[in-house]
């Protein structure tokens, strides 16, 4: 039988060992799980948060972080990849916009608990399925946004599988079957976005899940197709309408260049997309401008970005709930321009509800860009036509955050704390947190992935 994408895959990444790995790609996991890890329990006592947590409530050896009791892995999955995406702020790829943070972390941490693995095979299944997961998205482009399904959720459970698979030191036949799996587990449709409902939080956490059953069954010996990328009715068919797949972007170098290097950390609690456009608001706000004297406002924008944070404007320009206002490109300008910042109290119902924040969003309007190099690239544009007839425009060339202005680890335990104090908890759980992170991406024997129940407590 020819090698199929998920042999080569398989043969690329098992037997794998964590000294293999360099620095930079150690240190960009390490600040993913500070950055999960942190969203998911300051969201824990959101409304979702707590359904979440009471319709997977089963005990058991794992975690669900800042949860000071035991929970089966596949709840503890669940929960912390649904409270980590809850509020839109985790880490992203550019390139696609899926999130491993918020798959990887929940689904290695939970069958490092259930399989009793050391860190060492912990960090490196983390940094495997967060690699195949940024490759793949690399395959995808923007093909499975526009076949209706959410990235992270599809492509999450394929790379889930691969993680947890490398984590428990599963051969490369094992691994085929266990991705093979885990495409007939993968779902996630996005008509959330026509109502803002909580089903996109799930689905990261849905995915990690998915990963953990699709490696289990795989180890047992259940078999899953071979071809379950490239098949006549294969993942990239079924969920990306694609007939010609490009896999050197998932295989070439698999194992020996990182891609994960570029993770994007976000600064504000959005849509990945408007975060340029909230920088470009902000700026534009240090100019002291009257906002009632704002006459239009106008954003140049990529045309695969329209369905999702532009269209309908009726809609975007005065979003029905607070989740939905995150992936409202005219409510995040808004919310640049009068709050001069985008973080989790941007976000709560009051402030997408506030009279001067709405009337200014029905003031944005969107145009498409030809040129726009969305989505290999998150350009930012905001002009203000003034009632005096005055112009003010800026312009941003990326994504603050991403791979062309990364954000340091310091950064991000300071947005972790920031984020822990908002929702009541102490703000030293960041400290804490680093420390977590640097002994499980170092390996260290003394690890324990149960001392996260009392995060910020």
């Amino acid at each position: 039988m020819n090698m199929t994408v998920s042999m080569q895959m398989a043969q690329a990444v098992a037997g794998l060992s964590l000294d293999q790995l360099d620095d930079d790609v150690r240190e960009k996991c390490a600040q993913s799980v500070i950055d999960t890890v942190g969203l998911s329990v300051a969201a824990l006592e959101t409304d979702y948060g707590q359904s979440v947590r009471q319709a997977f409530d089963d005990s058991g050896p794992a975690t669900i972080f800042g949860v000071d009791a035991g929970f089966s892995a596949d709840a503890a999955a669940i929960v912390n990849g649904t409270c980590g995406h809850g509020e839109d702020f985790d880490n992203t790829f550019e390139g696609c916009p899926v999130h491993s943070g918020v798959v990887m972390v929940p689904a290695i941490l939970a069958a490092m608990e259930k399989y009793q693995l050391p860190a060492k095979q912990g960090a490196l299944g983390l940094v495997i399925g967060t690699e195949v997961m940024c490759r793949l998205g690399l395959v995808a482009n923007k093909y499975v946004h526009a076949a209706g399904f959410h990235p992270t959720a599809v492509l999450g459970a394929m790379s889930a599988a691969v993680g947890v698979s490398v984590a428990r030191g599963l051969q490369p036949a094992q691994i085929v079957n266990a991705v093979g799996v885990a495409g007939s587990m993968a779902s996630g449709i996005i008509e959330y976005l026509a109502d803002g409902s909580s089903t996109k939080r799930l689905h990261p956490g849905w995915a990690a899940h998915c990963g953990l059953r699709a490696s289990a069954m795989g180890a047992a010996g259940f078999s899953g197709p071979a071809s379950v990328f490239e098949g006549e009715h294969g993942f990239f068919y079924a969920f990306a309408r694609m007939k010609e797949v490009d896999f050197s972007l998932l295989l070439d170098g698999l194992g020996q260049r990182w891609v994960t290097t570029d993770l994007a950390f976000k600064p504000f609690a959005c849509g990945t997309m408007t975060q340029p456009y909230v920088d470009c608001a902000i700026e534009l706000a240090g100019l002291g401008l009257d906002m009632d004297q704002i006459d239009a406002i106008e954003c140049e924008v990529g045309e695969g970005t329209v369905h999702r944070l532009w269209a309908p404007a009726h809609i975007k320009q005065a979003p029905p709930t607070a989740y939905a206002a995150k992936f409202s490109g005219p409510y995040c300008v808004a919310a640049g321009l009068l709050y001069r910042d985008a973080g989790l109290a941007a976000f709560t119902q009051a402030s997408v509800s506030d009279h001067q924040a709405l009337a200014i969003a029905a003031k944005v309007r969107h145009i498409v860009d030809p040129h726009n190099p969305y989505p290999a690239n998150y350009t930012g544009h905001v002009r203000l036509q003034m009632r005096d007839g005055t112009v003010h425009e800026v312009r941003r060339p990326c994504l603050r955050g991403g791979a062309q202005a990364p954000m340091t680890t310091s950064e991000i335990v300071a947005k972790c704390a920031a984020n822990l104090a908002f929702s009541g908890r102490d703000r030293a759980g960041a400290t804490q947190l680093f420390d977590f992170a640097q002994k499980l991406m170092s390996g260290s024997s003394t690890l324990q992935v149960s001392s996260l129940r009392r995060i910020g407590a």
